[in-house]
């Protein structure tokens, strides 16, 4: 069977999410996957070939057209419905998408469509206006509609589909994302373990933070907890590291930061290296993961992976990721935040057993079992 898959979300510079999630799935998939016939697609005037992953099986090629992105997509994919990508690809059973994007496809071509999160049909306030823009030119609900079958992350996400794009629950199937096998417990004499301390010059003790610096993130909720939570005694000695890019409508995160009375104890960190961020969750006292809204939510499985105690907001797909293996606290208030991050330095039991339980929630997520799943759909 000949499948076609798009990579287009592989072009990014700075791998984040969705990024993340299409490269470890695509491993996965053709680590596992000798049968099938799969040919990777993606469009760019510019040649990046040295920076796209090398997937080299004998059963994958790799397809590349050069046209201008914003041509491409918004007048000949989405205006004129052309040229077919399916044909592009010299024909193919199924076009396996694990990200929305805009894609025309001939009738007769099977689509799979995977959606991470309908955060920007929730709360459009939460993305800039070239986002917005973005996502409301992509057609979603007519794509999903033209979809064969949609995957969804999680079952939040899945709830999304069906109520916000009018979707049949029959239609749409649930496969969690996997966690990679770095992330694990390191010891504390590990050799890269010193480098990394040294290379982030990280305090001793640190609260940390991971996600791009985005309103839905809610970074600029968790400075003023941190803020407020450093009256705690148990917490005087304590940083907090704020970990990822810039996004879009990030000002008012920075003039958060300016108001507080300990800015000296919050460190942006900027974007991560993907091999320094197990690393980054073994050295922190606490990971705390405060979104207003997730499609699936990687950060606080990959710290409990590494033994780090988690605290994460109690919504969306969060809930449905962490169970009781975090401290589930409130998003959108202030001091419960505070109050969470208090409660876990004071609480030795409690830490201990959200270790315990992280460990055991993070093991039930794995890249293998969700190839597999995959797989099975193609067949």
């Amino acid at each position: 069977m000949r499948i076609g898959i798009d990579i287009r979300s592989l072009m990014d510079k700075e791998y984040s999410g969705v990024s993340l999630y299409t490269l470890d799935l695509l491993r996965s998939i053709l680590k596992q996957d000798r049968n099938n016939e799969y040919i990777l697609y993606y469009n760019s005037a510019k040649d990046i070939s040295a920076r796209m992953p090398k997937l080299e099986y004998p059963n994958v090629s790799m397809i590349r057209t050069s046209y201008p992105n914003k041509l491409f997509n918004y007048f000949l994919q989405k205006i004129f419905a052309w040229p077919k990508l399916d044909k592009i690809l010299g024909g193919v059973d199924i076009f396996f998408s694990p990200h929305i994007n805009f894609t025309s496809l001939s009738k007769k071509t099977k689509h799979i469509l995977t959606i991470h999160d309908l955060s920007f049909l929730r709360y459009p306030e939460f993305f800039s206006f070239r986002k917005n823009f973005w996502h409301r030119s992509l057609g979603l609900k007519k794509a999903a509609k033209r979809a064969d079958l949609i995957v969804a992350v999680s079952e939040s996400t899945k709830k999304d589909v069906v109520e916000l794009l009018e979707i049949d629950p029959e239609k749409t199937k649930v496969i969690h994302s996997g966690l990679d096998g770095r992330y694990r417990p390191i010891p504390k004499n590990d050799e890269r373990l010193a480098i990394i301390k040294k290379k982030y010059s990280l305090p001793k003790k640190f609260i940390l933070s991971l996600g791009t610096i985005e309103p839905r993130k809610n970074i600029s909720g968790l400075i003023k907890a941190f803020d407020r939570a450093l009256q705690f005694p148990e917490l005087k000695d304590h940083y907090l590291l704020i970990a990822g890019r810039k996004g879009w409508k990030n000002k008012d995160v920075f003039r958060t930061f300016e108001s507080i009375k300990h800015k000296d104890r919050v460190i942006f960190l900027g974007y991560i290296d993907e091999d320094a961020k197990p690393y980054l969750y073994n050295a922190a006292s606490i990971f705390i993961y405060p979104s207003f809204y997730e499609g699936f939510g990687f950060p606080p499985l990959e710290a409990m992976a590494c033994g780090t105690p988690v605290i994460a907001a109690g919504n969306s797909s969060l809930t449905e990721a962490c169970s009781d293996s975090a401290l589930l606290v409130e998003a959108d208030n202030v001091e419960s935040l505070a109050q969470g991050l208090r409660h876990l330095e004071i609480d030795k039991d409690l830490r201990d057993n959200l270790i315990n339980k992280g460990f055991i929630q993070a093991g039930k997520f794995d890249w293998e079992d969700t190839a597999k799943k995959y797989i099975n759909l193609f067949l």
